[in-house]
């Protein structure tokens, strides 16, 4: 299979995640934090190993600012519902997923105002005068996407942080695209929450999310119960990251995420962002010479765009392409990409569109079985047009 849907999720993950999720399980099988025996302590071990190790690659005051969650939606949910009150301002980029968008609309109804502005894509300054112009008095919070899931178009993170907390307004990042091919850095960016899906860019394994802040004994919130800590007390603990940290968390998940790290720092994120540019480029500029093919964004450069683009095939519905594409043995992702915002901002709410993302082990051969395979779906679909005219 060419396995092009790696925005969705990094496939394959390295050998050396597959072997810490499968020995987490044998080793790291005590609840951590809740036991003074052996193992348990081991697996509190192997958790703060991989806290501090985040704390490391995101730049973070320490590892007491990482929090486990069940996914990068969970930790935008925790810092918006966390956040947030009746009465609220929020400004969010034009390019939303819906993991922000849909707990923005649930806090609508119960008060908040929410803002999208117009992002320029390769015009920095015309995107953050736009979030300037946007803020209001009552504005508490701005949250964008690093990359847009759909366009793969960037955002100028640390201008707009920088603007922000003029205002003295906090900013939150959604990292789910960038986080592993672009450094998101919390203090030096003057980012106040990072959201991520270790699962993509950081090769670790699904069902991992990691909220990233120094604020989090701020946030009101979303989920309690035992952290292992002042069980005595009924409320919930003010300290991070047990604040958001209630129940057991995911330790063969978060084992497989350390050693996801340890692989894109072995690669580096420079030579990992090379890689996927170099193919990228390369399928992006076969698809350019075919005429029944529609591009709606630039050549990623790794300024203006990342790695990641979508296209379509005039005349022909995004999903059509995408199940014709898999019965030539490749793994594309068609529709909406759960961001009908970034649909809505290109003109392509009616129709979707198919998205190509690679990864650090995307190969020449895979550029040229897709595009290969590609054509071979568009002169089935022109044959079958010929033969209903």
């Amino acid at each position: 299979m060419i396995y092009l849907d790696n925005a969705a999720t990094t496939y394959p993950k390295p050998p050396q995640v597959q072997n810490a999720v499968a020995s987490a399980i044998y080793r790291f099988g005590a609840n951590p934090g809740r036991g003074g025996h052996a193992m348990s302590m081991a697996t509190a071990e192997e958790i703060y190993r991989t806290r501090a190790a985040v704390s490391d690659f995101f730049h973070a005051p320490g590892p007491e600012c990482v929090a486990f969650t069940m996914n990068c939606t969970h930790a935008l949910n925790a810092v918006l519902k966390g956040l947030l009150k009746p009465g609220d301002h929020v400004v969010v980029s034009c390019l939303e997923h819906n993991a922000v968008m849909r707990p923005l609309h649930k806090l609508e109804g119960q008060g908040v105002t929410v803002t999208s502005v117009h992002v320029t894509p390769g015009d920095n300054d015309a995107t953050v005068d736009a979030f300037r112009h946007a803020l209001r008095e009552e504005t508490r919070l701005i949250v964008c996407t690093h990359v847009s899931n759909v366009w793969g178009i960037r955002l100028p993170i640390g201008r707009i942080t920088a603007m922000a907390h003029q205002y003295g307004i906090p900013v939150c990042v959604d990292a789910a695209q960038s986080a592993g091919i672009f450094p998101v850095f919390l203090e030096e960016d003057g980012i106040d929450y990072v959201c991520a899906a270790p699962h993509k860019g950081l090769y670790g394994p699904m069902g991992t999310g990691l909220l990233i802040t120094a604020c989090g004994s701020g946030l009101d919130t979303i989920l309690e119960g035992g952290t292992g800590t002042n069980s005595l007390s009924l409320s919930q603990p003010e300290e991070m990251p047990e604040r958001m940290e209630s129940g057991t968390v995911n330790v063969p998940g978060i084992a497989g995420l350390r050693a996801g790290l340890a692989f894109v720092r072995e690669k580096g994120t420079d030579r990992i962002l090379r890689h996927e540019l170099e193919v990228t480029r390369a399928i992006y500029r076969a698809l350019r010479h075919l005429d029944s093919v529609e591009l709606f964004t630039g050549e990623p450069d790794g300024a203006a765009f990342a790695p990641v683009f979508s296209f379509r095939v005039r005349g022909f519905p995004s999903e059509d392409t995408a199940a014709a594409l898999a019965q030539q043995g490749v793994a594309v992702r068609a529709g909406l990409h759960c961001a009908p915002a970034a649909h809505s901002f290109m003109g392509t709410l009616e129709t979707g569109a198919v998205r190509v993302c690679p990864s650090a082990f995307t190969s020449g051969r895979d550029v040229q079985g897709f595009v290969t395979a590609l054509q071979r779906v568009l002169r089935n679909s022109q044959a079958v047009h010929k033969e209903k005219l």
